[in-house]
């Protein structure tokens, strides 16, 4: 009776899937005539060179052409749109319909078990979850973890504060310099 409706992005998986198709394998140029040369595409900068040149009957090269659709552009193979997170803050900007984090490689354990812990609370998809027991542990531990640490930091300076520092030790005589005798 009432069709289910198909989300934006799944229309623009499709039509990217349909565009792929009809795109052809890029090779490189006369790959298939030498086995010292691999398929992979590689860019022809020859003057004489066929593919460069577009010449017709030659295998085509890269182009704008054989762009996807501009709705599909920039999306994950599961249909959001990827945001990188470098912190918790981060979070807080993503749609969750339309978007998903991706933890930049540059955060560390702990942060990352922050990031996890939070995104769970708000039920954001993270595209680069690492699943282990180790960061499962840390996700517990970060959130009991981070109140405990606050309440350290301020014992900590509070302790600071009162403790007394140490007098100055006298200083030692003073070497001779080079060409010096001594005493």
């Amino acid at each position: 009776m009432t069709e289910k409706k198909i989300s934006p992005s799944r229309e623009a998986l499709k039509l990217r899937a349909r565009a792929k198709n009809k795109k052809p394998k890029f090779v490189r140029a006369e790959s298939w005539k030498y086995d010292r040369f691999s398929l992979s595409w590689r860019k022809p900068r020859g003057l004489d060179n066929k593919i460069r040149r577009k010449i017709k009957g030659w295998p085509p090269g890269p182009s704008t052409g054989y762009k996807g659709p501009l709705s599909a552009r920039f999306l994950h193979p599961s249909g959001y749109r990827e945001v990188i997170v470098f912190n918790v803050a981060d979070l807080s900007n993503i749609d969750i319909n339309m978007q998903a984090a991706r933890i930049a490689h540059t955060v560390g354990k702990r942060k990352r078990a922050l990031i996890i812990a939070e995104a769970k609370k708000l039920k954001i998809k993270i595209l680069n979850l690492k699943v282990s027991k180790e960061t499962e542990e840390k996700t517990e531990e970060a959130v009991e973890g981070e109140e405990a640490a606050a309440e350290e930091t301020k014992d900590v300076k509070a302790e600071n504060k009162t403790r007394k520092k140490p007098a100055k030790k006298a200083s030692k005589a003073t070497k001779p310099k080079k060409g010096e005798k001594k005493q």
